[in-house]
């Protein structure tokens, strides 16, 4: 059996990180349907994938919300949290061989990382670009990004206002952002507190209001 490991969400302030595994005796199915790299397929396309890839295989989803990810940020890097998780998985899934979509700028330092969270034998093959180099990952990464794109919808439902997709990149998550700290003077739920943009804006946030009272002092 081989299993594929990719994650959705590594970056974002806002919402979860989200770790697939897609296990499967063979890919020929997944290559028959065509599966690509989550980030290149449109939403409705990796929607309706989703359940095609449930179908044929074995899965495992791991959503991990942003206090989790901010308490083991204090504990460990990034990389080494990802190793973690993408070794959780593996382990659940059981294959004689793991493709992951290494984390780390050395992939073999991320296989070594992925290795030793493991408790039984297992080949891994750990390379940069798999989720477009095997289609076992491909299907992991459509899995996680479907959950991800999911979890954040609730997040906006729950919270009533426009977040955007959660990346610093995305104007509406920083405007909604901003909006919330100038309003409530904290951060809202679902941020990553230990992320630079979120510690910025609320730094900037803090500034203004010094600013504002320095200058209404007689």
């Amino acid at each position: 059996m081989i299993v594929g490991v990719d994650e959705a969400g590594r970056g974002p302030v806002i919402g979860p990180l989200v770790v697939a595994g897609v296990a499967v005796e063979s890919d020929v199915p997944l290559r028959q349907m065509n599966c690509r790299d989550s980030k290149k397929l449109s939403p409705e396309k990796r929607e309706a994938l989703a359940p095609e890839i449930e179908k044929v295989s074995q899965f495992e989803v791991v959503v991990i919300p942003a206090e989790q990810i901010d308490v083991m940020r204090a504990e460990m890097s990034l990389n080494d949290f990802e190793a973690k998780l993408f070794a959780e998985v593996i382990a659940k899934l059981r294959p004689e061989t793991a493709y992951v979509d290494a984390a780390d700028v050395d992939e073999i330092e991320f296989k070594r990382s992925v290795r030793r969270e493991l408790a039984f034998d297992v080949e891994i093959v750990s390379q940069h670009n798999a989720d477009e180099l095997f289609p076992v990952v491909s299907a992991a990464s459509i899995l996680a990004k479907v959950c991800r794109d999911r979890e954040m919808r609730s997040i906006e439902e729950s919270i009533g206002m426009t977040i955007g997709s959660g990346y610093p990149s995305d104007p509406d998550t920083i405007a909604f952002l901003e909006k919330w700290i100038r309003e409530k003077g904290s951060l809202p739920p679902h941020t990553r507190a230990s992320w630079d943009t979120a510690r910025r804006l609320l730094a900037e946030s803090k500034n203004r209001k010094l600013d504002d009272f320095g200058s209404r002092k007689p």
